[in-house]
């Protein structure tokens, strides 16, 4: 596996940690996990965090913006994931695909795309170590 997909994919994985689950529209929320938090020894100051994301069918996560210094890498593992970053497309990612998404980031759209079946998702994160707040809920 790359580098640049490992670190990627922890990005991304730290900013659904973070985030607080929201209720799908059947009232099913997405289920996250810490799989990884280690500081990068030779980037001073930057750490790589990894969560997996489990999506209920119909579950989605609340609209929400990621720590300003935080660079995402999300690898869909299973299922299909609806998602839409900064002014980007809305895209369905299916297993095996993945995404990336920018400092400082706001992603208006996270879901499982199926209201049938499950969905899975591993967030990669490279963030400043200090950055505990990896994703705030949109108000």
């Amino acid at each position: 596996m790359k580098v640049h997909t490992i670190v990627a994919a922890t990005c991304a994985a730290l900013a659904f940690a973070i985030a607080e689950p929201a209720p799908a529209h059947d009232g099913q929320t997405e289920t996250v996990k810490p799989m990884f938090n280690q500081v990068i020894p030779n980037i001073p100051g930057k750490s790589l965090v990894v969560v997996e994301v489990d999506y209920a069918p119909g579950a989605a996560s609340p609209p929400h913006t990621h720590a300003k210094s935080a660079f995402i890498y999300a690898y869909v593992i299973s299922g299909e994931i609806e998602s839409k970053v900064n002014d980007g497309e809305t895209r369905i990612y299916k297993a095996g695909e993945s995404w990336s998404e920018p400092p400082n980031a706001s992603h208006s759209i996270s879901r499982n795309a199926s209201k049938t079946k499950p969905a899975k998702l591993l967030a990669v994160f490279v963030v400043d170590s200090d950055d505990k707040a990896l994703t705030t809920p949109v108000k």
